[in-house]
């Protein structure tokens, strides 16, 4: 995600769905929707691991929900996501999302039906690279047809691991 600093989260993605889309449809066409979405998934999910990783790498004192906090005008920016932050401390940081412009963006491509696996499933896979001591609860997102999407960080303790 370095390579190009000036372009958005939300610009990013359109590019590599534009990439991702034909790679799909062949999947789809050669092995099943079923075996395509699994390919999909596990890619797109390792990237974000490994993305995650890369932030957390250059987190002088390590990573906790505040540095997380610190990233998230990445997300948003370009108006990618309108949010109402519910509870922020140093334990948890809950916010709902009203607006995702990446769930319209997927739409407009075509791309529903995969979505959630080029964008939603990012969440938690990056928090794991990030941060694996804290977790992600989002049951509901707007991508699979809910009003809203809630994010919900906790972190960890020890023994609730």
């Amino acid at each position: 995600m370095q390579e190009f600093p000036d372009i958005g989260i939300l610009h990013r993605r359109k590019i590599e769905a534009e990439i991702i889309k034909p790679i799909y449809e062949i999947l789809v066409r050669d092995y099943g929707k079923e075996v395509a979405k699994a390919i999909i998934g596990e890619a797109v999910g390792q990237a974000a691991v490994n993305a995650g990783k890369e932030f957390a790498a250059k987190e002088p004192n390590g990573t906790s929900v505040e540095s997380f906090v610190a990233l998230q005008h990445l997300w948003e920016q370009d108006d990618a996501l309108k949010i109402t932050v519910v509870e922020n401390d140093h334990e948890k940081y809950d916010y709902n999302v009203h607006r995702c412009r990446y769930a319209e963006m997927y739409q407009e491509m075509g791309l529903a039906e995969i979505g959630f696996l080029l964008s939603c499933n990012r969440d938690s896979k990056f928090i794991e690279g990030y941060a694996p001591h804290v977790k992600l609860d989002r049951p509901h997102t707007i991508m699979m047809g809910d009003g809203i999407c809630d994010f919900r960080y906790r972190l960890q303790v020890e023994n609730e691991k």
